[in-house]
């Protein structure tokens, strides 16, 4: 490993987020020590096509075959490309594509070569960060609240807080900034809240050939089915205490719930059991938050997000109002993540994702040839 990342000295690390929305790869620079948030370096995005969804799509929920070598090609390929325009980086963060994910199971695979891609970048690959959470036990999900509570620090947060992402799954992070390190028993609680934009997403695709609900235009225009949120309300899903995670497809049988219903009231109702799920979890935090910050492609849909604030007892803004990018904070996450993985620090804890003790999973590969700095 380069000098630059075995040293206390502050690293640029460049974090890449595949989420389970499909859409494409976020990429992002971040320099920090591996505690705080130093910058908030130059971001990218690389989108899938439509043909490269479906390569994705056919894998999912699969744990070994041809259609996962297929994806686990295909997402190495698209990392390269999203990648190799950074240049002056110490440590690239890649998190990889997951395709399944169970916890108490099979564990979690999250496809993508982590070697391959050192190669091409010339500098340290940080991957597989979930395996280690699931191997001790966690859910190994969600990982970015070691991140947000960075985030709470860099924004100056002095009352709890609460981060919110709404990708194909919601997962929420309830952050106390009070205490000094995140690994602090009390410092953080997160969970998954339920599904979220991949519903949505996957009856738009099925019904009309759209990726997405853009800007709810089709919620907007439809009236919320009761019957069908409160079946979804009875999943056992939502009696269990966190921390708890999801795979993407864990409530596919939500669209069957409202398969009945036309486009527009399918949608609304699928966008309200997103915000349903959310409302169910604010449950759990330990005090009031003193505000919930959105981010995720949900945040974009003025639909879902009126009905949190209706939802919600507290104030519901995208990250933006604090100065952060909703686009890039996962991928952000990941930069930082990669950082404390290869200094020793931990990057979840029993607060987070249930595991019993403090780790800090992942795989540094290291490239055989060190790029240059440009």
């Amino acid at each position: 490993m380069n000098k630059a990342v075995r040293k206390a000295a502050p690293v640029r690390a460049l974090g890449a987020m595949s989420g389970t929305s499909l859409d494409g790869v976020d990429a992002a620079v971040v320099e920090t020590d591996g505690h705080a948030i130093l910058e908030f370096g130059e971001t990218g995005y690389r989108a899938y096509s439509e043909a490269e969804r479906m390569v994705l799509r056919a894998a999912l929920g699969k744990w070994h075959g041809d259609e996962v070598e297929a994806a686990a090609a295909l997402v190495t390929e698209a990392h390269r490309e999203a990648l190799s325009p950074f240049g002056d980086v110490d440590l690239v963060g890649f998190h990889g594509q997951t395709l399944a994910h169970e916890p108490k199971g099979r564990g979690t695979l999250q496809v993508g070569d982590g070697t391959a891609l050192a190669q091409a970048m010339g500098v340290p690959v940080v991957w597989d960060f979930r395996s280690d959470d699931v191997r001790m036990g966690g859910e190994g999900a969600p990982l970015a609240p070691f991140f947000h509570f960075a985030c709470a620090k860099w924004i100056g947060a002095d009352e709890p807080v609460c981060f919110l992402n709404l990708g194909g799954v919601g997962n929420l992070t309830y952050v106390d900034p009070s205490f000094e390190r995140p690994e602090m028993p009390g410092a953080l609680l997160a969970f998954d809240t339920g599904p979220a934009n991949a519903p949505v997403d996957d009856l738009m695709q099925s019904r009309l050939g759209l990726p997405m609900d853009r800007d709810g235009a089709v919620a907007r225009g439809g009236t919320v089915e009761n019957g069908a949120l409160e079946l979804f309300l009875a999943e056992p899903f939502f009696a269990r205490m966190p921390p708890k995670s999801l795979d993407r497809n864990d409530f596919a049988e939500m669209v069957g719930l409202v398969g009945e219903l036309s486009d527009q009231d399918a949608v609304a109702t699928l966008t309200a059991m997103c915000a349903a799920g959310v409302a169910q979890g604010m449950e759990h935090c330990p005090k009031p938050p003193s505000r919930v910050l959105v981010t995720g492609g949900g945040r974009h849909n003025p639909v879902l997000m009126r009905m949190l604030r209706v939802s919600l007892d507290c104030p519901v803004e995208p990250v933006e109002s604090v100065g952060l990018d909703g686009d890039m904070l996962e991928a952000q996450a990941f930069a930082y993540l990669a950082v404390r993985v290869a200094r020793g620090l931990p990057t979840s804890c029993p607060g987070t994702t249930g595991v019993r003790a403090l780790v800090g999973g992942g795989i540094v590969s290291a490239p055989e040839t060190v790029r240059s700095r440009p």
